[in-house]
């Protein structure tokens, strides 16, 4: 086995914790098929603050707090505001339509550096077909304008779905509008109310990155790709005539807001990257439903560190298929989550890559 293939990685870098499956809205894409009300087995104060305690004795990485809706949880500011004490960077990804000037004061006195919020369409047309609620694309909006006026600095997400793809150009100019401080593109996994047939085509998906990648070079936001982690291919095939793009890819290790937009690899399950679900079952990511542990039957650091599925995950020459000949391997890898979602093996070959391999390609 090689070892150049192993990537180590002792301390996450970002972890996502699903305060709640409780949420208003019923989105067509929805990783955690989310519902009205919170599940029973949610894990309570006491073990979010036991868990925070855990990922503090030997890490400090930006703790994403996701839902469902965070802010239907109760106690979501007193944890949010524990987390900040503990040293932990917090952002929170609410979906804009609970979001009041008095949410926003509540927001930044718990430490919050940032918002995410996801806005799918221009238009209330487009974005409330997706969200399943009239009336949202209303209510983000006006969320949003609350922490623009409140100082909040909040990002927009966006994932691309069929119904969605031509929209990119029009969505990127919203988000500049709206004062947002970056633009996170996101590519859809099929998992959860997220079906195969609102993926784009592998030719639709590699111009997609092509076209992101254009615009970040003139962009005045960072843009960032999740679960498209061939766009770092994409970035290293171009970077030798256009430089580095620092609105693009930032630096591991960089301080401040703009370690919330840095990008090190293609696909982070597992490595630097981890999501705990609303019970304490710990996944390489939302969208890879495969069980690595729980915390409330072992410690964090022994699941992140130490799961099997893990050590499998930063050990590249496990992979299969062209991923395992690809040059680009180390610094995309391949979405996992979605090899998984449509082949049912975690580490079969990126089934939305149209790139051939150099190595392949001589065989």
């Amino acid at each position: 086995m090689n070892p150049h293939l192993k990537l180590e990685n002792r301390a996450p870098h970002v972890i996502a914790w699903e305060s709640t499956v409780a949420c208003n809205l019923v989105c067509v894409h929805c990783r955690a098929s989310a519902q009205c009300e919170p599940a029973p087995d949610e894990l309570t104060t006491e073990e979010v603050r036991a868990l925070i305690d855990g990922i503090v004795s030997f890490s400090r990485p930006i703790f994403v707090i996701s839902g469902g809706e965070p802010l239907m949880r109760s106690d979501i500011f007193d944890i949010a505001g524990y987390a900040t004490a503990q040293g932990l960077r917090v952002a929170m990804s609410p979906n804009g339509t609970l979001i009041t000037p008095q949410v926003v004061e509540k927001m930044k006195a718990a430490g919050l550096q940032r918002i995410s919020v996801s806005i799918d369409g221009p238009t209330a047309e487009k974005h409330d077909a997706i969200r399943g609620q009239p009336g949202a694309f209303a209510a983000a909006i006006q969320g949003l304008a609350a922490c623009r006026a409140g100082g909040l600095g909040f990002q927009l997400n966006t994932t691309v779905l069929r119904q969605t793809m031509d929209d990119l150009p029009a969505m990127h100019r919203l988000a500049s509008e709206l004062g947002a401080v970056a633009w996170h593109v996101f590519m859809l996994v099929p998992t959860g109310r997220g079906r195969v047939d609102d993926e784009v085509s592998p030719q639709q998906y590699e111009a997609v990155l092509e076209w992101v990648y254009q615009t970040a070079r003139t962009s005045p936001l960072p843009i960032r790709v999740t679960c498209g982690p061939h766009f770092m291919r994409i970035v290293a095939q171009n970077r030798r005539q256009d430089g580095d793009l620092p609105n693009l890819v930032r630096k591991r290790g960089h301080e401040g807001q703009q370690g919330l937009d840095a990008m090190s690899r293609g696909c982070l399950a597992g490595v630097g990257y981890c999501f705990i679900s609303h019970k304490g079952d710990v996944y390489p990511c939302g969208y890879l439903p495969i069980l690595a542990g729980n915390v409330r039957e072992q410690p964090f650091q022994d699941i992140y560190q130490q799961s099997p599925l893990f050590r499998t995950l930063r050990d590249l020459g496990q992979l299969h298929g062209k991923c395992g000949h690809c040059e680009f391997v180390r610094i995309c890898g391949g979405c996992r989550a979605r090899a998984y979602g449509i082949t049912g093996d975690y580490l079969a070959e990126e089934p939305y890559c149209v790139y051939q391999p150099k190595e392949r390609a001589k065989r």
